[in-house]
């Protein structure tokens, strides 16, 4: 009598996509930490800069499908060099821009980088390589590493920016990113789809997507997402730095070193990115036992009960520590249940295009979160109006993925 052997999780593939969405995540998620010295050595308004960050999250979307779409007929590796060198390029020019016009112009090779190393390309490969038992678990594992990349890119830039100037660290940064080029040799994934899928052509798959109002629904939302974690990431420290009330010299805070509410923000989003390792993969491994949908419903809404709480109860020390935890939970948690449910639903053969797609609505949310959070701020003076703002669509993706059909399509035949 024989056993047969469970396929094993940690693949060459999941090591390596996790590493390339590690560091590709670490470095953008430390853009808000850049906000106020860039602000504060050029005189811009604060609207400038973040127009700039909504640019980069809007060339994201743009270049999701386009990146994933080369991975699909050139190869992921070549789509993942091209976007390393679209990153590395861009960030090393925006080292040097002096102007608005050219920081918002440059943030667009940025974007594209961010897309070509992000999750719209590596979900996909890792999706492909990785076993029916195992795909949910495996892209919340390469999620997750997102959310490492998170924990240590904010408090990286802001220990290099006491020793560097922003341009400097810029130009670090830059040359990190090639790093990514070192794993591309573990990157080696099957094509794993059905006979029908195999033989349907992406404009059959595109067409056949469009036309289901589930995918619309997916589309609009994870709108919320984009417009919530852009936002935070690119304003969260400033509005910490700003709003929240002073660290007493005797509390927990400064007895660990942490005594400006500056050092506060960049510790929050760390912390966000620390409990959404644990969110992610939890979240990963209920979507293997229940509804997707369901599951993607439930984190919108305690998304929105959390922002909701936060804005509405005076801002202290301990409640940016608290919200951090609570949010960090559901932070990328949304990510592997909207890919698991692509994949799901439309296949594995272009899976990367069809969630590229989707990605598109997050950062389009992404854009107008960044952006008007810079643009309000300049009008009232603080953050509080474009907070709410996010509640409101928080809650509006609780409810518009309750209609989806969670069943597979049939593909349509050659």
């Amino acid at each position: 009598m024989s056993t047969a052997r469970s396929a094993p999780l940690f693949t060459p593939v999941l090591i390596g996509g996790s590493i390339v969405i590690l560091l590709g995540f670490a470095i953008r998620a430390s853009f808000g930490v850049f906000q106020i010295p860039i602000a504060e050595e050029f005189g811009w308004p604060r609207a400038d800069f973040s127009l700039a960050i909504a640019i980069q999250n809007l060339a994201w979307g743009i270049g999701q499908p386009m990146f994933s779409a080369v991975a699909e007929r050139f190869g992921d590796r070549k789509a993942i060099i091209l976007g390393a060198l679209f990153y590395s390029v861009g960030l090393l020019l925006t080292a040097f821009a002096m102007t608005p016009g050219t920081m918002q112009l440059l943030e667009i090779l940025v974007g594209f980088g961010v897309a070509g190393t992000g999750f719209g390309v590596i979900l996909a490969v890792v999706g492909r390589a990785a076993s029916d038992e195992n795909r949910s678990l495996a892209l919340g594992v390469a999620t997750a590493a997102g959310s490492a990349g998170q924990v240590i890119g904010a408090p990286i830039a802001e220990v290099l920016l006491s020793y560097y100037p922003w341009q400097t660290v810029f130009i670090i940064f830059a040359v990190a990113i090639l790093a990514v080029l070192l794993v591309l040799p573990m990157m080696r994934s099957p094509a794993m789809a059905s006979k029908a899928q195999l033989e349907q052509s992406l404009g059959q798959a595109l067409t056949q997507a469009f036309k289901d109002p589930s995918f619309s629904l997916i589309f609009l939302g994870f709108f919320s997402c984009g417009y919530q974690l852009a936002f935070i990431t690119a304003h969260f420290p400033a509005m910490v730095t700003e709003m929240c009330g002073a660290i007493a010299p005797d509390s927990f805070l400064a007895g660990i070193g942490i005594t400006t509410t500056s050092a506060l923000g960049a510790v929050a989003i760390a912390v966000i990115g620390l409990a959404n390792i644990g969110g992610t993969l939890l979240a990963a491994w209920a979507g293997k036992r229940w509804t997707k949908k369901y599951l993607l419903a439930g984190i919108y809404l305690a998304r929105t009960v959390v922002a909701g709480l936060f804005i509405a109860l005076p801002i202290t020390p301990g409640s940016v520590l608290i919200f951090s935890l609570l949010m960090g939970a559901l932070w990328l948690a949304t990510v592997p249940l909207t890919s698991g449910l692509v994949a799901h639903i439309y296949g594995l053969r272009y899976m990367g295009t069809l969630y590229g797609f989707v990605f598109l609505s997050h950062q389009i949310g992404g854009f107008l979160g960044v952006w008007l959070g810079g643009a309000l701020y300049d009008v009232y003076g603080d953050y509080t109006l474009v907070w709410w703002v996010g509640v409101g669509v928080g809650a509006f993706s609780a409810i518009v993925h309750l209609p989806i059909r969670e069943r597979p399509l049939n593909a349509i035949p050659a």
